[in-house]
């Protein structure tokens, strides 16, 4: 960790969170950031975990693919053996850059199966579990992982930006129907986070080392994300702490979305 660091402390003690996709990258810092809390995590992806999440006792793991109808049924009746979870974040996700000229139903509809119906859908699998745990243990929370881009949009990204402008959207609704039964749902909108893969693009540019100064140029805070800043927000959202928010969608990108851009 470069820039940021995970916030250690017993808020989320005796708690179990779900995190799709929670092995690696943003998904990763996420899960760190919900164990130094005090949370157990069960992770659910296609990937097995790596050596050191699998020996942590405080991990559980169940192999999922979530373009799968059923894999979110599943995945509820893995979380009930372990007691039943207190928070759901919805953080698997994928991205394709392409032009609508060259897209097909096909793409588009995984995009929008794997983006947005896997995390409804998922709610709708453990919401028997979520009401449980909203009486039983100081409410329940729903986080959803969408993106700046579904506030803002970058070229070739009409798929992927429909796919998180939805999940922002449904995130609302879903903090609407389930408010009354003690369920908070928020979202959080990612700007640039570090990772293999955005490192890999930065790479693959002609001049790798200019592409990242001018990066470095768009946020304000004068670095990029580190996967534990969402984390860390992902934790805050899950606590006692933000017990009165809910319905919101977080941007979380170094003040990238503010700056207004100039030619100079």
């Amino acid at each position: 960790m470069n820039a940021t660091h995970i916030q250690t402390s017993n808020t989320l003690t005796n708690k179990l969170a779900l995190v799709t996709g929670g092995g690696r990258g943003i998904g990763r810092g996420i899960t760190e950031c919900l164990l130094a809390a005090g949370a157990k995590v069960l992770i659910a992806q296609r990937q097995e975990l790596d050596q050191a999440l699998a020996d942590d006792s405080r991990v559980f793991y169940i192999k999922a693919d979530l373009s799968e109808r059923q894999a979110p049924y599943d995945i509820a009746s893995f979380a009930d053996t372990l007691g039943g979870v207190d928070i759901l974040v919805n953080n698997a996700g994928f991205m394709f850059e392409q032009h609508i000229q060259d897209m097909d139903e096909a793409s588009w509809d995984k995009m929008m199966i794997v983006n947005l119906r896997a995390p409804v859908f998922l709610a709708k699998a453990l919401l028997p579990q979520l009401k449980a745990k909203s009486t039983t243990n100081h409410g329940a929370s729903i986080i959803n992982i969408g993106s700046i881009e579904g506030i803002a949009a970058n070229p070739y990204h009409t798929a992927y930006c429909g796919s998180k402008a939805g999940v922002h959207g449904a995130t609302q609704a879903l903090a609407i129907d389930l408010g009354k039964d003690g369920i908070r749902c928020n979202a959080i909108a990612p700007g640039w986070i570090n990772s293999d893969l955005s490192n890999n693009y930065i790479n693959d540019q002609t001049d790798p080392a200019q592409a990242h100064i001018d990066l470095i140029a768009m946020h304000p805070v004068g670095r990029t994300g580190e996967p534990e800043d969402i984390g860390n927000m992902v934790v805050f959202l899950a606590s006692e702490q933000a017990s009165f928010i809910a319905g919101q969608t977080f941007v979380v990108d170094g003040g990238r979305t503010a700056k207004l851009p100039l030619p100079f």
